[in-house]
């Protein structure tokens, strides 16, 4: 049973409720857009390339919280408390975990999941094939916007041990287990 929710049940949960939400929250979506674009100079939207399922390169979404081109300034692709690269209004949306709405098309499109291992970058901490055997298994399932080791620590746990949290979550893929995460998570995907 848990390899029929894995497979098939999970992607029909996120395409139904992916798909209400965009049509429900899209006033909301435009809305934040243009004052992304009023904020800041820059594209509304951000995009990143990302690994999902069995490493395939996708294009994550996400609203713009930072200048343009702030990847390549200071400490690159991760931010820090108070990092001067994120707009005003960036502040707010990550406060309140918004700038993640526009993930909302990655699961509606099947590069990700509500629920799974974060997309993890093209070339950080490696790239796909530096990972081990035992590493990979965190790619046989879809990225997700919140996951297990989101809500057991999120960026404050070290790689090593953020992998491990991960395959466990693989390992463990259940409704139970997906709806024990959407529940404890708090904004930003975290537990309460």
């Amino acid at each position: 049973m848990k390899s029929v929710y894995k497979k098939i049940i999970k992607r029909i949960i996120d395409i139904i409720i992916s798909g209400l939400m965009l049509f429900v929250l899209w006033p909301i979506l435009l809305i934040i857009a243009i004052i992304v674009k009023i904020d800041s100079q820059g594209p509304a939207i951000f995009i990143q390339e990302r690994l999902t399922l069995n490493g395939k390169v996708f294009h994550m979404y996400k609203f713009r919280t930072m200048c343009v081109g702030a990847e390549k300034v200071g400490t690159g692709a991760y931010s820090f408390l108070g990092d001067k690269r994120i707009t005003k209004f960036g502040k707010l949306l990550r406060k309140t975990s918004l700038d993640e709405l526009p993930q909302l098309i990655n699961v509606f499109i099947g590069d990700m999941s509500f629920v799974g291992p974060r997309p993890i970058l093209t070339y950080h901490p490696c790239k796909f094939d530096e990972y081990s055997e035992k590493e990979k298994q965190v790619f046989t399932v879809r990225p997700g916007i919140t996951g297990w080791a989101q809500v057991n620590g999120r960026n404050g746990v070290d790689w090593i041990r953020r992998f491990e949290l991960n395959e466990w979550y693989v390992n463990n893929v259940s409704f139970l287990l997906d709806l024990k995460i959407v529940f404890s998570a708090d904004g930003k995907g975290r537990y309460r």
